[in-house]
């Protein structure tokens, strides 16, 4: 008896958007987003510094069901910020950190993010996570996700 083999779906770094995704995200999609941990006060201070000196990125919490619409389960992680950039690519940890410090409109956090990225991926990596292994010890962590003020919800998503 042949067995037949159920073809493995492609890895990507979104998941497919259906129809009705398509239809609620579409201004969302071509946008840069920061989603983040929206529990942990490390995390939110994070988030209240890039605001003022970003433009064009959006945030939402992890938690969140725009998270659950654009990142698969795996990049779903809290230990980790995610970014993921207008064309869908997903980073994480340390090279997120970077590529959004070269999103900034300060010149010297650009020049910060260019050269923490030429620190090796491991290194980096490492720092990254001995600080979220340990955030909510050093930081704290709130009951609930962060709410935006009236004048920051444009840039917020659920």
């Amino acid at each position: 008896m042949s067995t037949v083999a159920t073809p493995t779906p492609p890895t990507t770094s979104t998941p497919p958007t259906t129809s009705a995704t398509a239809t609620a995200v579409p201004a969302v999609t071509d946008r840069p987003i920061v989603f983040f941990d929206g529990e942990c006060t490390f995390c939110n201070a994070n988030v209240d510094f890039l605001l003022p000196r970003t433009d064009d990125l959006l945030f939402a919490p992890l938690q969140g069901t725009t998270a659950g619409r654009l990142l698969t389960d795996e990049q779903r992680d809290l230990s980790t910020v995610v970014y993921r950039q207008p064309d869908g690519t997903v980073l994480k940890r340390s090279t997120a950190v970077g590529s959004l410090a070269k999103l900034m409109r300060n010149p010297l956090y650009r020049l910060g993010g260019r050269l923490l990225l030429l620190i090796p991926r491991p290194l980096r990596d490492a720092a990254y996570r001995f600080v979220a292994a340990n955030r909510y010890r050093l930081f704290g962590k709130k009951e609930t996700c962060r709410v935006p003020s009236e004048a920051e919800q444009a840039r917020f998503l659920d």
